[in-house]
């Protein structure tokens, strides 16, 4: 494996505050490169990560083979340790899994997340966001309105009490340190915290689960419960997987839609004139939202498992290597977008892959774009003298593309 001179490494001060300019040499100059900082393949042109998704030979279960690893490398008498703990949890997620098994937890959640259901939401997130930002005097843009509110909104989905919203968000960062590896702490005590996280999520829901089986609610997790009308059997998801399922939707919609809606209300405010054309015409709102989903998604990189050897641009890669599927440099690539640094509201055709693509596209992505078009458009509209008050502040973090804070002032 041999690769140019470019220091791949993704998590420098320079590349975590921002990572387009070392996207485009790597596009330009190694688009399928071996790094063996990240111990991975790193795909970095549209076609490629846009095929990848429907490559056999790259797997989407990928906690499991990190668990069997850890395994072998240790003692076969040891206990389990904390991190082996939480990869046994995590491993069970939907998002995490290949067919046929995740053929059969997608049909049977798919109800729960039809369309009618999720726009039925609207009124409630409107009015969700109406109160953060009425009461917003300025500050930490995130911590006021770009956090609680999606926390908020899954608590009401799953029929959670709204005093519980708190307790979600906290296990929700808990596993955003495992998954996303963000924060300082070291990683050992990551996981010990993470642990104790997943245990007390895994009691609530259970409790919740077996409260909606004596009372059924028109809620998500009732929706959850129904059989399978199509399935002979009346499949239905058994309660580890309704838990699997509340767990990975309270993580993966609130991690990707506090960063949906930070990274594109910081793209605006450094982009003075498509602020003043969305100002100007709120009705683009819908299309502002998928371009600022493209200029700056939520997710960096999406990890894979090689299963089978394949070869990508005369790459040969091999059974047990990693590829990490880089989706914010495939949203910059010029050959599928045109200026792909240039921020275009109005952007058409504009076929972004910030959600990922076929059978492992995010299935709460529905969701995750109303919020964030909700969101925008009434900051937007109710607060005209924003403006930032200070340089934002990245996370390092490999996967996600994710503020630790975004201070703006209110003017």
């Amino acid at each position: 494996m041999t690769s140019v001179a470019i220091d791949d490494d993704l998590l420098t001060a320079e590349a975590t505050a921002d990572p387009y300019p070392l996207f485009a040499r790597l596009r330009e100059q190694d688009p399928v490169r071996w790094s063996a900082r990240h111990r991975a393949w790193l795909l970095t042109r549209y076609d490629d990560v846009s095929a990848a998704f429907q490559n056999k030979a790259l797997s989407n279960d990928r906690v499991r083979p990190l668990l069997a690893a850890r395994r072998e490398r240790g003692e076969p008498t040891r206990e389990p340790t904390a991190a082996d703990r939480v990869l046994e949890l995590i491993g069970e997620w939907m998002v995490v899994s290949d067919p046929p098994a995740h053929t059969r937890l997608r049909r049977l959640a798919a109800g729960a997340f039809k369309g009618q259901r999720i726009s039925a939401m609207g009124e409630q997130i409107t009015a969700l966001v109406d109160e953060l930002v009425e009461s917003f005097a300025g500050g930490d843009l995130i911590s006021e309105i770009a956090y609680p509110l999606p926390a908020t909104v899954i608590a009401t989905m799953l029929g959670a009490p709204a005093a519980d919203r708190d307790r979600f968000r906290e296990w929700s960062d808990e596993l955003a340190l495992v998954a996303f590896g963000t924060g300082g702490d070291a990683r050992a005590e990551r996981h010990e915290r993470a642990l104790r996280g997943l245990r007390e999520m895994d009691a609530y829901f259970r409790e919740l689960i077996a409260l909606r089986r004596r009372e059924p609610a028109e809620d998500m997790l009732t929706a959850l419960m129904a059989a399978d009308g199509d399935s002979a059997a009346g499949d239905r998801l058994s309660d580890d997987e309704l838990v699997s399922m509340c767990a990975l939707l309270l993580f993966a919609g609130h991690e990707t839609t506090t960063n949906s809606i930070a990274n594109g209300v910081l793209a605006l405010l450094r982009h003075p004139g498509q602020l003043a054309r969305l100002r100007a015409d709120p009705e683009l709102i819908a299309p502002a939202v998928e371009e600022l989903l493209r200029f700056d998604g939520p997710i960096k990189v999406l990890n894979r498992w090689v299963v089978a050897e394949t070869e990508i641009r005369g790459r040969r890669i091999s059974p047990g290597e990693r590829v990490h599927l880089v989706l914010a440099s495939a949203n910059r690539d010029p050959e599928k977008f045109a200026d792909p640094d240039t921020l275009d509201l109005a952007r058409r055709p504009n076929p972004q892959i910030a959600f990922g693509k076929g059978i492992h596209a995010c299935i709460g992505a529905q969701l995750a774009r109303m919020e964030t078009r909700i969101a925008v458009a009434r900051i937007v509209e109710r607060l005209p003298g924003l403006a930032l008050a200070a340089e934002p502040r990245w996370k390092p973090s490999l996967a996600s593309r994710s503020l630790e804070e975004l201070r703006v002032e209110v003017r």
